[in-house]
């Protein structure tokens, strides 16, 4: 398990390396937020229509072949953005970029159903639980050490140095799960969409699995703003320079590592639905009130406080997930919670986008901190197998 944990690690730095690297591209290069937010809707986005065929692909196929198969198209988004960088310009960059990012997001749509996929085969099926814990850790690690990564490779070696890093950090993934063995769950004879169907009536006729699926939308939808916002936030409010604004961001990747390590050891002792409800309302109230904060360490607090309270709540979610389901539909429906994760992100980042250039940033952060806290609200009172959800 450790070498499929630092596989996980590895893959998910360079991952979200690559989402950064889409918006800070078309923000800086292109000056467009609407463009960055749309370019980072497609680089997360695509699951929404390939994901589902990931899942399937994911119960049919041995999981470790299909995560080296979506490894290998990260690898090409971003030799194609460094040839974007050497020989492109104008519209032709913008058009060249949103490809790229297209990659990107058909690398995505596969490699977290077939993950989490792999991860059920090889945990120890009584560790279930705190194993998915742990591996939600190494996803938000990698998501926190992104921004940094790319920082400094940016300040040392400007953005050539950020793609060869992503392309190495992708290789030595791979490498990692050489030796490693997962099998095909579900040796179906029907179609896909009778396979997928199949998933949809389990998840319809298991309540508790239909509110975890509900609260990780809710959670998921604060991270497109995060990672829009943030970047503008760092630069234009608080001034920070280049490599203090990649330890602004990475300190909410950090907060959100401290969250998960927090869900394995302080678990037990908690009443999971209501640690999710909870925890999400004070998140999304948290996020709008850095609209106020002008002062870089306080700012810093309180986003380390949201990503603290969203990665408990994110790891209590998933772990939730992985519990009730099981493995002749955990391809398809780990799938679901991937696109969800992924889809959720892009959307709200577009719409993120799309508000920052109406209503300038300060009103952004404020009215989607304040409308995702009401939608959060509305959730906890349509869920009530939630609520009662103990561990």
């Amino acid at each position: 398990m450790t070498r499929f944990y630092l596989s996980c690690l590895l893959a998910f730095t360079a991952g979200h390396m690559v989402n950064y690297t889409v918006i800070l591209y078309l923000q800086e290069t292109v000056g467009s937020d609407l463009l960055s937010g749309i370019g980072f809707g497609l680089s997360f986005g695509s699951s929404l229509l390939f994901g589902w065929f990931a899942g399937v692909l994911c119960d049919r196929v041995a999981p470790h072949r299909v995560i080296q198969w979506a490894q290998t198209l990260f690898v090409v988004c971003l030799g194609l953005l460094w040839w974007i960088d050497a020989k492109a310009s104008g519209d032709t960059r913008v058009v060249l970029v949103m490809l790229a990012a297209l990659f990107s997001g058909l690398g995505w749509s596969f490699v977290g159903p077939a993950r989490l996929a792999a991860l059920g085969q090889l945990a120890d099926p009584a560790r279930l639980k705190p194993a998915t814990i742990l591996f939600n850790v190494q996803v938000m690690l990698g998501f926190g050490l992104a921004p940094i990564v790319l920082a400094v490779q940016r300040h040392y070696g400007g953005w050539p140095w950020v793609f060869a890093t992503g392309m190495a950090l992708f290789a030595a993934s791979g490498l990692m799960l050489l030796g490693i063995r997962t099998r095909e769950a579900a040796a179906s004879q029907q179609s896909a969409t009778r396979d997928l169907l199949d998933s949809f009536a389990f998840i319809g006729r298991t309540p508790l699995l239909k509110q975890l699926l509900l609260a990780a939308v809710i959670a998921y939808a604060m991270t497109g703003p995060l990672q829009i916002m943030l970047p503008k936030l760092a630069r234009e409010t608080l001034g920070l320079s280049e490599i203090e604004r990649g330890m602004y961001l990475g300190l909410l990747a950090l907060s959100l590592i401290g969250g998960g390590i927090a869900a394995l050891v302080v678990g037990k002792h908690l009443h999971h639905g209501r640690a999710i409800l909870a925890a999400t309302l004070v998140a999304c109230l948290l996020f709008a009130s850095l609209s106020q904060w002008q002062v870089p360490a306080l700012s810093a607090t309180v986003l380390a406080l949201v990503g603290l309270l969203g990665g408990m709540t994110i790891s209590f979610v998933v772990a939730g997930i992985q519990a009730q389901v099981p493995d002749v539909l955990r391809g398809r429906v780990m799938a679901v919670y991937a696109i969800i994760s992924q889809v959720i992100p892009a959307l709200s980042g577009v719409v993120a986008g799309v508000l920052v250039r109406k209503a300038g940033l300060t009103d952004a952060l404020l009215g989607a901190g304040i409308g995702l806290a009401l939608v959060a609200v509305a959730g906890a009172a349509a869920m009530p197998q939630l609520r009662r959800m103990a561990q």
